[in-house]
């Protein structure tokens, strides 16, 4: 019969190698997120006022090998390796990917848009189906679609409402694409920094003191009840707008206006042709 120590002794020596290498493999992944950063440097094209950018999708489509990779490495990352991340660590990971596999989508059908055919990224889906919804890739060990990330992933498992400036769906009206990667030790302040920066741009946000109105994006529309929970202190929109009182207002005048909150909330159309440079 085999001596029962040494099994013992065998069989504690084989979980501990299983466990320093589920740990080795859990820390190998660069939560800097470098590589998408690389492309992001290369094709996002920022305007003078740097309120506003643009995808240079011919550059993108002619040099698709980075994204394709630093995708790659995101598919691979496990549900347990995810887990075992803090929570800075889980989000950047996520907005990343939905705006990474967006650029992916958008690039598998460069030939459309180059051609006229497509115009919007609402045109790549068909008469009773949405692009967003197109499981096209794999995320956490499952087939996924850009609405599993934002809606049943980051909505569903953080309190961040800030979120809505940072997951960008190809649309010019969309908050501007960073040239950065989101990061988990910087995660917070570059959250708050899209936002100020989405709402400082007079083109998805501005205020009209004759009518009474601010006017914001339709983001803020369609999203309305993620501001209301009381998630990082927002109540309702007028708290939002509280917040960035001072990027919203063009002059002193506006600013004291907005203090008052005795304002209307209307919402600007949103335009969906691709946020192309060729759309600036």
């Amino acid at each position: 019969m085999p001596n029962f120590r040494i099994v013992l002794k065998t069989l504690y020596s084989v979980l501990a190698v299983a466990l320093l290498v589920t740990t080795n493999v859990a820390n190998a992944f660069d939560h800097q997120h470098k590589k998408f950063t690389q492309v992001l440097s290369e094709v996002v094209v920022l305007s003078p006022n740097k309120l506003q950018s643009r995808v240079d999708y011919g550059q993108l489509n002619k040099q698709p090998d980075k994204l394709n990779g630093y995708l790659k490495e995101l598919s691979a990352v496990t549900n347990q390796q995810y887990k075992s991340w803090s929570s800075d660590e889980q989000l950047s990971f996520l907005i990343n990917a939905y705006n990474g596999f967006t650029l992916q989508l958008i690039n598998s059908n460069y030939t459309k848009f180059a051609s006229g055919k497509a115009e919007s990224i609402r045109d790549l889906g068909g008469f009773f189906s949405s692009p967003w919804k197109k499981s096209f890739f794999t995320l956490l060990g499952e087939k996924r679609s850009l609405d599993d990330i934002e809606h049943e992933m980051i909505r569903e498992w953080f309190e961040q409402p800030l979120i809505h400036a940072a997951l960008v769906c190809a649309a010019v009206s969309c908050p501007p694409l960073k040239n950065t990667a989101f990061v988990a030790d910087k995660i917070q302040p570059q959250l708050e920094a899209q936002m100020r920066l989405f709402l400082t741009d007079d083109a998805r946000n501005t205020v009209n003191l004759k009518k009474n109105r601010v006017y914001l994006s339709s983001i803020f529309k369609w999203y309305k009840k993620d501001f209301k929970k009381g998630h990082q202190g927002f109540n309702n929109l007028k708290d939002v707008i509280a917040v960035y009182k001072e990027g919203i207002a063009d002059n002193p005048q506006q600013l004291s206006w907005l203090q008052k909150q005795d304002f209307n909330i209307r919402y600007l159309d949103y335009d969906w042709r691709l946020n192309d440079i060729a759309n600036f």
